[in-house]
């Protein structure tokens, strides 16, 4: 835990906060603090700076904290993302959370199982519980926004050109196209497929909507390792 998140109901006024729980174990446990150490910490979606612990048991801490820090600026990037594998979606959001991703859109794929919508991982408690984590390593404050949309057909054909408009699109999929690019430095929106990859017909209706089709070489990754190479290697 690189950055000590404080929601907005850890908050006993201005200038003061009280934690337990996890946070609470992290301090005890892993850092090791006393009363007078000072922490790295940020209020969730908004500044960061300092806490200085003024009182500590097994129950409770009580901080002091100013907040002067801007987070890190966000990557300039939506990211289309086949619905992964209930356990890889869980490091999938830490992943794009560390790295600085703004938007998540999830997509349905003909390679989704359907059986990956039920999974409790999808709860918009479990994914912010996965997107904090992502932050607190980062030294992030600001939650990413995850989006669902489980029609393919509809959202590329509605939705997709307004969101790629005036933007670099592209699409990740193996096969015989352009090499991915390194260092852009425009705004983007990359989509990423299943595992096995996109279909055809898929492949066709993003390149429709005004993606264009770009691949990472021979080799074919999990989509977790692909999300992180193409971030890396675009930014």
């Amino acid at each position: 835990m690189n950055l000590l998140l404080l929601e907005e109901t850890d908050f006993i006024d201005a200038d003061h906060v009280r934690l337990s729980g996890r946070r609470l174990a992290h301090m005890l446990d892993i850092q090791q603090v006393g009363v007078g150490d000072t922490l790295r910490v940020g209020r969730i979606n908004g500044l960061m700076g300092q806490g200085t612990v003024l009182e500590l048991d097994k129950n409770s801490a009580l901080l002091n904290v100013v907040l002067n820090e801007q987070p890190p600026a966000k990557l300039p990037l939506t990211l289309l993302l086949a619905m992964p594998r209930p356990k890889m979606f869980r490091r999938i959001l830490q992943h794009c959370a560390t790295l600085g991703v703004p938007e998540i859109i999830l997509l349905n794929s003909v390679r989704v199982e359907k059986s990956f919508w039920q999974t409790p991982f999808l709860q918009p408690e479990v994914v912010r519980d996965n997107l904090l984590l992502g932050l607190e390593q980062a030294r992030d404050t600001v939650l990413p926004a995850v989006r669902i949309e489980k029609r393919f057909k509809p959202f590329v054909e509605d939705s997709l050109p307004g969101i790629i408009d005036g933007r670099l699109a592209l699409v990740a999929h193996p096969g015989n196209f352009p090499a991915c690019p390194r260092g852009i430095d425009q705004p983007l929106t990359l989509a990423i497929g299943p595992e096995g990859g996109w279909v055809p017909y898929e492949v066709d209706k993003l390149i429709e909507a005004g993606m264009q089709p770009v691949q990472l070489g021979d080799r074919i990754l999990r989509v977790e390792t692909a999300v992180t190479a193409l971030i890396s290697r675009l930014f």
